[in-house]
């Protein structure tokens, strides 16, 4: 066990940190969901996943001015809000973040010259509790985990993961798709804790996954925090890397990005009309994303022509898009002005309206 504040005065590793949005600092969705287990979901904090299966268990996630001193603010705070003591074979609940193979090439893993990595990570609970950190590797299906305890004072967690070499021909994938993920079991069923923890790097066997955890749906009780987490290569775990806000801004946005409105007046793009009652217009991304986005929606927009609203029968919708930049199109009900300029805003009565770009792995 290990204090949850180090020397803070020790020079920062920079680059070393491998996680994104460790320090839990960057939430661009929201800073509170309820009501979540019932599908896989981005809910707040940026990068971090909940993935669950087949449980009715619910939970709040949020996040929360509750760091540890020295290290982090910010945490994430899961909030039992329905118990499922009956636990199916199939039912599982991750905090889960995966990583682009580009991004982990320094590993090596795989290949002759593989190197040793060091996960640690700062987390606490309501009580007792045992959980278990999987690293997956998704391109060659191996994982390696490891058993963890919580208290109810901040501890920092350390898991050094042996190089792994495999058969020497099998690396990491280098490029934008997920190769490696980080897996915080904190509820399961017999189909990952029936077998033997794979406290070694092996063939993933669902069987292994989760052996000897506790459930974190137990009890409407029970709470669970986490931050600080690194993932570095060597066998030594760092002072945490304090890594400069826009900096991760700008890394959390090369998946997710969000655009809203402030009040009703604010516009989104500039476009014009390409028929009597077809807009476009072009958005330009604050940063390159992983891939194309897909696009969501939120409340209800309109197109001011002139000095006047005009309200859409369909739309906004993406028209072409790229890592970059995203052309989105949509139809006006009542207008009969081609060839006029104008923007789109949001509706009069809707100032909280936003639209959603989304690379996720």
């Amino acid at each position: 066990m290990t204090k949850a504040r180090t020397n803070a005065s020790v020079a920062p590793a920079v680059g070393r940190n491998m996680v994104i949005n460790g320090a839990m600092n960057v939430a661009q969705r929201a800073t509170s969901v309820t009501g979540i287990g019932a599908s896989s979901i981005f809910a707040t904090v940026d990068r971090w996943e909940i993935q669950t299966a087949n449980s009715a268990g619910r939970l709040t996630m949020s996040q929360t001015a509750d760091g540890p001193n020295g290290i982090s603010a910010n945490c994430i705070k899961l909030d039992c809000t329905t118990a499922d003591p009956s636990i199916a074979a199939n039912e599982s609940l991750n905090i889960v973040q995966q990583f682009e193979g580009q991004n982990l090439q320094r590993i090596g893993k795989g290949v002759a010259g593989a190197q040793q990595i060091t996960v640690s990570f700062y987390v606490k609970a309501s009580a007792a509790f045992d959980f278990v950190i999987e690293i997956k590797d998704d391109d060659n299906n191996r994982h390696i985990c490891k058993l963890f305890s919580t208290t109810t004072d901040w501890v920092r967690q350390e898991f050094i993961v042996p190089a792994d070499v495999d058969d020497g021909s099998s690396p990491l994938d280098d490029n934008n798709a997920s190769s490696l993920r980080m897996i915080f079991w904190l509820h399961s069923g017999t189909n990952a804790t029936s077998g033997t923890l794979a406290t070694a790097w092996a063939d993933r066997t669902e069987a292994n996954r989760a052996v000897g955890i506790d459930s974190f749906y137990s009890n409407t009780a029970n709470n669970f925090f986490l931050t600080g987490v690194q993932m570095e290569v060597g066998p030594v775990a760092t002072e945490f890397e304090q890594e400069d806000i826009g900096v991760t801004l700008g890394k959390c946005q090369r998946y997710y990005q969000k655009w809203l409105a402030d009040t009703a007046s604010d516009s989104m793009l500039t476009g014009g009309m390409i028929s009597d009652t077809g807009f476009i217009g072009d958005y330009f991304l604050k940063t390159s994303m992983r891939a194309v986005p897909t696009l969501a929606t939120t409340g209800t927009f309109a197109v001011r022509l002139k000095t006047n609203d005009r309200s859409l029968s369909s739309g906004p919708a993406l028209n072409r898009a790229t890592p970059d930049t995203v052309q989105l199109s949509m139809t006006i009900g009542d207008n009969n002005e081609s060839g006029f300029a104008g923007f789109l805003k949001c509706a009069s009565n809707d100032d909280d309206a936003f639209v959603e770009f989304i690379a996720e792995l």
